[in-house]
């Protein structure tokens, strides 16, 4: 199946289901949920990493490359997942982590030692002639991107936590043994890789810092270099099977680049995953502030991606939630009034966009951000690191607890909800986040009465059954409206109107005179509209999608 016909569900594996009750979960616990999954009728499955893993960035942080962390299971446990999905039809797409390796590697602990070989695995540098640090680079998690190389006096760079050391893409030995990686993991039958920060691999040889005024993350994102070493993974690797699904997370990507790394012609990757709209409530394009959500920003944001990856030959990967997110429901929808609507409104909205549509762990039930009361609460590094920073910055305890109770990347890897019981389902010990509000929200309930859940299967079999979603082009309708998001696709003779309501507040949309009157169908709607004719205008009630099939 070609991947822009696929639809691909993420499970984050140490909140998916704890099968030995020690508080993790594990891949035996994925596969005792294969029932479940089948019933979505997705195409893949990403796992986040559950390599051997010191777990200080909760395995982004990856010390051995080839092995299963006991924690989630055995390398025999991961064989009978690939078989078992593989006989539902579902692949296994796996997140290959190569700009940075733990500090526990074993070609780090070797620089560390000594080994000139494996010291040039890696960024090592003096410190400048006055002694400070050889440039200005921050760490994304906060302070500098460097720390101490051992006792040599020299200093290693890390763009993410300490514990994670870059690897130095400019050295082919480094390259050559990643390739070897990504072979290793297709020969275990593996048909997706999910790429992680990989448009930071071509940082500039100097590591220089960016002139006055002048963003550092200029100096080691998107540099042209990407593009040359990602053909090259290519050819050594995933290009040797034309069925294998690619896809690549880009931090602070642009849109030029990111239209080359995933045109058919430049032999890189099939998409790439942009994070432009998801700062839509971002203040001064800042994370950790609170801001009510900019739609203006957001959906302008959203069409400027699909006009320029439709116009020219690139290709959008379609999210709302990941495992770094907060979950958008509480976001961009309401998850105290309209729940369900706004829930099914999100979905309908990005999943007939001009992509391939991801779907995580727990958005097909509607989960939200959990209801935590206190910075113990909370494991991530990220938001322990902003915690500290908030308070330095003035903010009281308070303040700052209600920032990152909208900001942590905790919000989405709390525990897959599975019933009403005080562990959620998910485990039988100690939980290693604390679920909440599962009382309300959870998969037994919304199996047995829920809504969301069936609206996703709808939506899932509309793009297996109508060539438009998946081929058509994209445009705008009607951009500055206040409260709708509405768009054309269009295909041969298909014609897919969309209209989206981001508020609780009733609203009229106007159509265009080209499409009023035309015969229609309504594929989809969470109102379970009816019309059999494009009207001059439609009012769209809180939160309500609706998509319209024009038959000529």
């Amino acid at each position: 199946m070609d991947f822009r016909e696929q639809v691909i569900y993420q499970i984050y594996p140490k909140s998916f289901y704890d099968s030995n009750n020690d508080g993790i979960g594990d891949l035996p616990g994925i596969i005792a949920k294969i029932p479940y999954l089948t019933r979505l009728n997705i195409d893949m499955i990403w796992f986040n990493p559950f390599y051997v893993s010191p777990q200080n960035d909760n395995g982004y942080d990856i010390s051995d490359y080839y092995a299963i962390d006991p924690k989630f299971g055995t390398m025999a446990d991961f064989e009978e997942l690939v078989r078992r999905l593989s006989a539902h039809n579902i692949g296994v797409m796996l997140d290959m982590v190569l700009n940075h390796c733990s500090t526990e590697h074993e070609w780090f602990q070797k620089a560390v030692a000594g080994d000139k070989k494996y010291q040039k695995f890696f960024y090592i540098r003096e410190p400048k002639a006055n002694g400070d640090l050889p440039n200005h680079w921050t760490s994304k998690f906060g302070g500098p991107a460097w720390s101490s190389f051992g006792d040599t006096g020299k200093y290693y760079l890390h763009l993410f936590d300490s514990s994670q050391a870059d690897l130095d893409w400019h050295n082919p030995q480094v390259r050559q043994e990643l390739f070897r990686v990504v072979n290793f993991w297709r020969q275990k039958g593996v048909k997706g890789f999910r790429f992680d920060v990989i448009n930071v691999i071509g940082k500039d040889e100097k590591l220089q810092d960016a002139p006055a005024g002048i963003d550092n993350k200029t100096m080691y994102t998107d540099t042209p270099i990407v593009q040359q070493y990602l053909q090259e993974l290519n050819q050594a690797t995933f290009g040797q099977d034309k069925q294998i699904v690619t896809v690549g997370e880009m931090s602070s990507a642009n849109i030029e680049s990111s239209i080359m790394y995933t045109r058919a012609d430049q032999h890189q990757l099939n998409m790439v995953f942009n994070f432009h709209h998801l700062k839509a409530d971002y203040q001064n394009n800042q994370k950790w502030t609170k801001p009510l959500f900019d739609f203006s920003k957001l959906k302008k944001t959203l069409n400027t991606w699909q006009l320029r990856m439709n116009q020219e030959g690139g290709w959008n990967a379609l999210f709302w939630n990941n495992h770094d997110q907060p979950w958008a429901l509480s976001r961009f929808g309401d998850p105290i009034n309209y729940r369900e609507k706004s829930a099914e409104m999100l979905a309908t909205s990005i999943h007939l966009l001009r992509g391939t549509p991801y779907i995580y762990q727990g958005e097909e039930i509607g989960m939200i951000n959990p209801d935590y009361r206190t910075i113990e609460d909370y494991v991530d590094v990220e938001t322990k690191n902003a915690y500290k920073k908030l308070l330095k910055e003035g903010c009281s305890k308070q303040q700052a607890l209600a920032i990152i109770h909208e900001r942590s990347r905790d919000n989405s890897r709390t525990p897959m909800h599975w019933d009403a019981s005080p562990k959620a389902g998910f485990t039988k010990g100690q939980p290693w986040l604390r679920p909440t509000g599962q009382q309300q929200i959870n998969v037994a309930a919304e199996l047995a009465h829920g809504e969301i859940f069936n609206y996703y299967q709808k939506l899932i079999k509309l793009r297996k059954t109508y060539p438009v979603i998946v081929q058509g082009d994209y445009h705008p309708l009607n951009l500055d409206h206040p409260q709708v998001f509405a768009y054309v696709r269009k295909y041969q003779r298909q014609v897919l109107l969309v209209f989206n309501n981001f508020f609780a507040q009733q609203t009229v949309f106007k159509i265009p005179l080209l499409y009023q009157q035309q015969p229609a169908q309504v594929l989809i709607s969470n109102y379970h509209l009816h019309l059999t004719t494009i009207p001059s205008k439609i009012t769209l009630r809180p939160y309500e999608a609706v998509a319209c099939l024009i038959s000529n």
